[in-house]
């Protein structure tokens, strides 16, 4: 068994996610391309206080990128530029690499009664529905489930109700999504819109069966690669599996050479290194990451790797937020240093700042000013590639010093 510093382990993390590579040349398709296949997968989510969750990692890693080339990659597809991704259940809604699609058939299979209970009860009340929207979308087209309610007749009466409220019709549409009948092939305004899988993946891989063991061992594979050094609870975590797929998967994924059983110095449980994983010296690097980069969604994996211990805020009353409502921690060079509460005022046109704070270790070392210059430029590239200004708040011990490195 190998035996690995915690720094060292520290930085084969980071590097592994692609932090510390040269930077593609390309700004469009190819940089988009080229994170994808490193983390293997982009967190889908709602909030768009500064930017979404999915276009914000292929930001950290490649700097500024045509937004549109993700788009392009996720929801277009054409001879010239096959679509690159499509969503579905990996960590939580993600988009992973349209190749990777069969890998997760067990999961369909799994999910042929729906995700949730509730789709069963609807199922109960309302027998031909699932065969109602199934024909509506195959004779109309594309369709977001609002426009199956109308094209249905299925309208329901009164105020929209809380996002978790769905109507029968979404819930009979998120049925067939999670049993991979219908598929995603754009969103409109963020809302999914729904077509039959066999009109928007490639016949190849829209048949494809793969056994669940085999198809498993690969995203135990991947994302021990995406991961460079983890834990079994980690390499897991990453696609939500269990832990007897991940055990079974590991035991094969070590007799294959290609992971190796490691001691990580100050880690409880044993982890496993990847074979194919770089082990820098250095990593030099300056990134902010969202909430759910793939870097950081991992929170107990965030506090051992990092010593950062990292909680979302948005459910959190305002007036108990430590922090703030959407707070992005910053990487620099193997270390997260600071966090920023980040938001963009559009109609203003601002990149907004309310709060900007240090770790402990970044006054222990004498690192405040340099931790402000690489946070502020940061931002200020962050602005650029959003088109919008600057402006930094008051609260946090780093404000200051970030809004004088700013300005």
């Amino acid at each position: 068994m190998r035996e690995v510093s915690a720094a060292a382990a520290r930085r084969i993390a980071v590097a592994a996610q692609g932090f510390g590579r040269l930077r593609p040349t390309s700004s469009g398709r190819r940089a988009v391309s080229s994170v994808l296949a490193t983390t293997r997968l982009l967190q889908i989510d709602s909030v768009a206080a500064a930017v979404r969750a999915h276009y914000a990692p292929v930001f950290s890693r490649v700097g500024p990128y045509d937004r549109a080339a993700l788009d392009t990659a996720a929801w277009s597809n054409t001879a010239r530029s096959p679509r690159l991704m499509v969503e579905y259940w990996a960590h939580e809604a993600a988009f992973v690499p349209v190749e990777d699609w069969p890998l997760l058939r067990w999961r369909m299979d799994r999910y042929v009664h729906g995700r949730w209970g509730g789709a069963q009860r609807v199922a109960e009340r309302h027998p031909r529905l699932v065969d109602d929207v199934l024909d509506a979308i195959r004779d109309g087209g594309p369709a977001t489930a609002r426009d199956l309610e109308v094209a249905l007749d299925r309208r329901r009466p009164g105020p929209k109700g809380p996002w978790w409220d769905h109507s029968d019709v979404k819930v009979v549409c998120e049925q067939l999504f999670a049993s991979g009948v219908l598929t995603v092939p754009r969103r409109t305004n963020f809302v999914r819109v729904y077509d039959l899988t066999d009109r928007v993946l490639p016949p190849d891989v829209a048949a494809r069966r793969i056994p669940e063991d085999d198809a498993v061992r690969r995203l135990v594979d991947h994302s021990a690669a995406a991961m460079g050094i983890a834990t079994a609870t980690d390499l897991r975590d990453y696609y939500r599996l269990s832990a007897a797929q991940t055990a079974a998967a590991l035991t094969d994924l070590v007799d294959e050479g290609r992971v190796v059983p490691t001691t990580v110095a100050g880690w409880k449980d044993p982890a496993y290194l990847h074979a194919d994983a770089r082990r820098p010296r250095a990593v030099d690097t300056a990134a902010l990451l969202c909430p759910f980069d793939p870097l950081v969604f991992g929170r107990a994996r965030t506090e051992r790797v990092f010593d950062f211990h990292y909680r979302i805020e948005i459910y959190t009353p305002e007036a108990q937020r430590r922090y703030g409502y959407y707070v992005f921690p910053f990487l620099l060079n193997d270390e997260l240093v600071a966090r920023v509460d980040l938001r963009v005022d559009r109609a203003a046109g601002v990149l907004t700042v309310p709060g900007a704070f240090t770790e402990d270790s970044v006054d222990a070392r004498g690192r405040r000013a340099e931790v402000a210059a690489a946070l502020a430029g940061s931002v200020r590239a962050m602005a650029a590639w959003l088109d919008v200004d600057v402006a930094v708040g008051e609260r946090g011990d780093l404000a200051a010093d970030l809004r004088a490195a700013v300005s």
